[in-house]
């Protein structure tokens, strides 16, 4: 996958004429909405410019995928075919196969650093016995370059069928799914919520459910709450009784606890919390997971990261998802969400006592509206990408890109001519964040939260990795 970011005076027509790509499937990765009006700073996913085929009469996926040296479910899924017996004469087909036609003064090493692959990958795709024999006019197929195998989380914070469609829509991307979450009382209980439709689409499309259990509320920090129960031995494990019952009867696989704005007196009555979860819970065959604010050294003071044990965690837990998210508060100034420069700092920290194969970076799926000037405890809107985009082309705005966060951001006047700064996430941040898994080598990724269209974060994640399917 190439990014490309719309320059002053360009158009849909003369970039895919650039790239040679069908302007319909710049437009349908991208899912643009006005493909007629594009932003300047616009950054664009161009995929591959990959052959068209019509099928004949007669023709099979079976049969066409042979043709091309590729296989039934690659076509399939490039195509959106749910039944790869539906096919019929006359219809276009998108084949997921690279060609490339060769240039005077080329090499297969030049040809093979442009696709990310190796020259012996091209050589044997070829049946080319000496490399340096190729000449100019020669096409070669280009095999498919090696992704790094991750997990991928993805939390979801609403319920019910339109909820569930999500994942049903999403899930393909996903290893583990997140319904946010059992919110625990006071006697070690739990409230009660209706993730049974959830749980039922994260099956069908084979992705593990996780119960996901939490001390706070959107009204209420919840610090007094987290000493009530991890300071009373007898409520610990009730709480972990009730999580056993509902995991058991439910049909969930692994447990996620994110304990938040916990006291640093209760520090190690959380990591024993944790000690006891892990053991009752894998006695059971579950895992346990945790979710940590982002922290860049143990000594970081404030409520927010002096509970979370960062070395702790890394040892008890079997994997811990990153928040490295909100620098962009909604109630604080405007500024990138989740600016690289920031999450590097935190990683470079959690490596040091978390093992890698441990740890999940956090990815956040929604953008921001800031209010200018900035008055403190004044809250900024939330909404997806595509907003973000449409209110771009709305207002004329020309996107900028921080380099320091790589991140987007414009700014524009509304209609009462006040100043509003939008901070989003696009395909280039969302490939600086990519990269950043793929240099620290970490697990995986987990999302937050599912249900903000971003489509071009999934088009680049399956460019990138390869998602790990455990059930």
């Amino acid at each position: 996958m190439q990014i490309h970011v719309v320059q002053r005076g360009e158009n849909l027509w003369l970039i895919s004429s650039r790239y040679g790509v069908n302007a319909n499937r710049i437009i349908a990765v991208n899912e643009l909405q006005d493909p007629n009006r594009l932003v300047i700073g616009q950054a664009l996913v161009i995929p591959p410019p990959y052959p068209e085929y019509v099928v004949r009469l007669g023709d099979t996926l079976g049969t066409i995928a042979g043709r091309f040296g590729i296989s039934v479910e690659a076509i399939a899924k490039a195509n959106s075919i749910t039944d790869a017996t539906q096919i019929r004469p006359g219809q276009v087909l998108i084949i997921p196969v690279l060609y490339h036609t060769v240039l005077p003064g080329e090499t297969l090493w030049m040809i093979a650093n442009r696709y990310g692959v190796t020259v012996q990958a091209i050589a044997q795709a070829n049946q080319i016995t000496n490399p340096a024999l190729i000449s100019p006019g020669q096409n070669l197929k280009i095999p498919e370059k090696m992704r790094q195998i991750i997990d991928v989380n993805g939390y979801i914070n609403v319920f019910g069928k339109v909820a569930a469609g999500q994942v049903r829509k999403d899930g393909v991307h996903l290893t583990y799914l997140c319904p946010f979450g059992y919110r625990m009382k006071d006697d070690g209980s739990l409230e009660p919520v209706d993730d049974q439709e959830l749980i039922a689409a994260a099956y069908e499309k084979h992705v593990v459910p996780v119960m996901s259990i939490t001390n706070f509320s959107a009204t209420e920090a919840g610090s007094k709450l987290a000493h009530t129960i991890l300071s009373s031995p007898e409520l610990q494990n009730k709480l972990v009784a009730n999580i056993l019952t509902i995991m058991t009867n439910k049909g969930y696989r692994g447990l996620n606890v994110d304990f938040e704005n916990v006291y640093p007196s209760d520090r190690e009555f959380y990591n024993q919390f944790l000690r006891l979860a892990v053991r009752k819970l894998h006695e059971k065959g579950f895992f346990v997971s945790s979710a940590l604010a982002p922290k860049t050294s143990s000594e970081q003071k404030g409520l927010l990261y002096e509970a979370h044990d960062y070395a702790a965690h890394g040892e008890i837990v079997d994997f811990v998802v990153l928040m490295t998210y909100e620098w962009g508060y909604r109630f604080g100034p405007p500024q990138s969400i989740s600016p690289i420069n920031e999450i590097r700092r935190v990683l470079d920290y959690a490596v040091t006592v978390i093992p890698r194969n441990k740890i999940f970076m956090g990815f956040q799926l929604y953008a921001r509206d800031w209010l200018l000037p900035h008055v403190k405890g004044q809250q900024a809107e939330t909404f997806d990408m595509q907003e973000a985009i449409r209110r771009a082309v709305q207002h004329g705005a020309e996107i900028k890109y921080d380099r320091l966060s790589q991140t987007p951001y414009y700014r524009y006047a509304d209609e009462k001519q006040h100043t509003h700064e939008v901070w989003f996430e696009d395909a280039r941040s969302a490939q600086a964040k990519f990269d950043l898994v793929k240099e620290y080598n970490l697990r995986g990724v987990s999302y937050w939260v599912l249900g903000y269209p971003f489509p071009q974060n999934w088009v680049l994640l399956e460019d990138n990795f390869q998602i790990r399917k455990i059930i």
